[in-house]
């Protein structure tokens, strides 16, 4: 499993908190290449890592923000992209096993919090219930769908 990480300027002292404390549980971690500034824009971030974990099987990614709202809503126009925002380990677990997330978003959290979220979010499963799968099948076909009817 390979984990991609991406943060807006707001994020940047979490994200190097994560990546050596995932370096150091020998996972493998990329962070993104994009230049960090006091001018940057969290989208630039979300589509950065969201595009590789698509390119990349079995990878995930954690984005963080000012309060991961933003940068999840733009990792979320991301074709396959799955992301939810979580603010604890419960949100990780529920986001990943019943709602299929690829991707997760954080921010305005403790270190602490957020080393026990990306725990839980690696080391919980995909959804395999059939109601979860049923309703992750129902948002990717809509997301394949150019025509939508409801």
């Amino acid at each position: 499993m390979k984990i991609f990480l991406g943060a807006d300027h707001r994020g940047v002292d979490l994200r190097n908190v994560l990546f050596e404390y995932l370096k150091e549980e020998g996972i493998e971690v990329e962070v993104s290449s994009l230049p960090n500034s006091e001018l940057d824009d969290y989208p630039d971030f979300a589509f950065d890592v969201c595009h590789k974990v698509i390119k990349n099987d079995n990878s995930l990614g954690i984005l963080i923000c000012g309060n991961g709202i933003g940068i999840s809503i733009a990792a979320n126009k991301v074709k396959g992209i799955r992301c939810a925002r979580v603010i604890n380990s419960d949100d990780a677990f529920k986001a990943k096993n019943h709602n299929g997330a690829n991707v997760i978003a954080l921010g305005g959290i403790s270190d602490e919090t957020a080393k026990e979220i990306v725990d839980m979010f690696i080391s919980t499963k995909m959804a395999s219930e059939d109601r979860h799968l049923k309703r992750i099948n129902k948002i990717n076909f809509y997301e394949s769908n150019e025509e939508h009817e409801y």
